[in-house]
């Protein structure tokens, strides 16, 4: 692969001009990522590696059809070219209608604030994953089983189109993720935490506490009651509404989600209501130093800040630039793939609740009994309706924090718990721990925000009552 932008220039430049006559609209991507994995679960190395990939991919789109090929041989880019052009003169049977977007020929740098971990060793990033495991272990004897995972990438794109537009983009990303289980005879508990950057190496230094944390967490969880299963109104904190937030509403706000689903289109018809007046819904690429953000998405579009909802009324969703055209709407730079191996498709970015006025001590004022519950366990969702699993939670009783409980799951429709809100905390916090999965491409950046929230009549799963 070419190192530098203008020694691609020439070599794209001729492919574009030797086909893009034969197509309604042509894209090559170049990529090359190297990267470090590290496993280790116990004192057990599941995986250690480093790995450098190098390939591209071949967008073509005829008459509305698609075509699609990727290779890491660039010696074949010319029958790749050839196969994505086949293929979308295939399935093309309609219009081809991509919203308009500026051409731009530009070399972009996600900058990083500290080192760089290309720059320290994979012996001392094992270092790291061992002393964390050491940890994790030595927060109680009751500690059976734990895992640690490192994984940093650093990616380099060159894109360039039928339209003219050459942009090189290229970033680096750094995850870590953390889980120990408890056990006492049958009962056993797990706590986690994940954790990223986008910024420095130096990020994943200080993160003793947090790890600590998951593994008294799940020590702890052994000797609580289980909360009653009813319906409670429930305070969650900032990154479960950041979870909340992504999972539940921010998929249903992608796009090709709504205008392949005629139901869901109709469900999500801009101008409705799904919230209180004080509701404002966020996503996008371009606030700076978060896991979801970049200067241009993977179709050259620039990265933006989208409202979704504002005053607590839908006004606009996600979209590609083929999912803008098709529905009339602005293009919005959300068209990401994880990398060359798939095609770019709507995706989130950075997704947020803006905070509200409410101090987070009033959100407690008046509840006789609910649940206060925080961080994440796990979750899914599956359209409307989703279940989240707390990391932690507290009974609520008259006003204040009671009695730790566990085995919090929380569940409902998307819509009527938005319409449930109650009230919104003035705190926030960013959660940089998201890999977001989508049509197969699992584990993209991606960062989350929010308030703390009051939400009424929230099912909640536990104990039979």
């Amino acid at each position: 692969m070419p190192t530098l932008l203008a020694d691609a220039q020439n070599l794209l430049s001729d492919l574009l001009k030797r086909y893009s006559s034969r197509v309604d609209y042509l894209m090559i991507r170049l990529e090359q990522a190297e990267g470090t994995d590290i496993f280790l679960r116990g004192d057990k190395v599941e995986s250690l590696s480093e790995g450098i990939s190098i390939g591209g991919q071949i967008r073509a789109c005829y008459k509305g059809g698609w075509g699609f090929s990727s290779f890491n041989q660039l010696a074949t880019i010319g029958d790749r070219i050839e196969e994505a052009i086949t293929a979308a003169k295939i399935v093309g049977d309609e219009e081809t209608v991509l919203a308009p977007i500026d051409i731009v020929q530009a070399v972009c740098i996600l900058p990083l604030t500290g080192t760089d971990p290309r720059q320290i060793s994979l012996t001392k990033k094992k270092e790291l994953c061992d002393r964390y495991t050491e940890l994790l272990k030595s927060v109680d004897s009751r500690i059976t089983t734990t895992s640690v995972r490192y994984g940093d990438t650093a990616q380099r794109v060159i894109l360039a189109t039928s339209e003219g537009t050459l942009i090189e983009q290229s970033w680096v990303d750094m995850e870590m993720r953390f889980a120990a289980t408890a056990k006492n005879g049958e009962t056993v508990q797990t706590g986690r935490e994940t954790t990223g950057s986008r910024k420095a190496f130096e990020d994943l230094l200080t993160l003793d506490e947090q790890v600590k944390n998951a593994a008294q967490r799940a020590v702890a969880a052994l000797s609580l009651p289980s909360v009653k299963g009813n319906t409670y109104t429930v305070v969650i904190d900032p990154i479960l509404s950041g979870l909340f937030v992504h999972e539940a509403f921010g998929h249903l706000s992608e796009a090709d989600m709504a205008y392949e689903n005629p139901d869901l289109l109709e469900v999500m018809t801009i101008g409705r209501r799904f919230g209180p007046e004080e509701l404002q819904i966020f996503d996008g690429a371009a606030p700076q130093g978060h896991r979801g953000s970049y200067f241009y998405d993977d179709e050259g579009t620039p990265a933006t800040t989208t409202q979704l909802i504002s005053d607590g009324i839908l006004i606009g969703r996600l979209h590609s630039r083929e999912t803008a055209g098709k529905l009339d709407e602005a293009p919005t730079g959300n068209a990401r793939c994880l990398n060359y191996h798939f095609p770019p498709i709507v995706r989130m970015t950075n997704t947020w609740i803006e905070p509200g006025k409410t101090p987070v001590a009033d959100l407690f004022n008046g509840i006789k009994e609910g649940v206060y519950a925080r961080n994440w366990l796990g979750g899914m969702t599956n359209g409307e309706m989703f279940t989240f699993s707390a990391g932690e939670a507290w009974m609520i009783r008259n006003g204040k924090i009671a009695e730790p409980v566990k085995d919090v799951t929380l569940s409902g429709n998307v819509f009527q718990t938005l319409a449930d809100i109650e009230a919104i905390g003035d705190d926030f916090y960013w959660d940089e721990s998201g890999g977001c999965g989508k049509g197969g491409q699992n584990g993209l950046a991606v960062g989350c925000g929010g308030p703390s929230l009051r939400i009424r009549d929230v099912v909640v799963g536990g104990e039979a009552a």
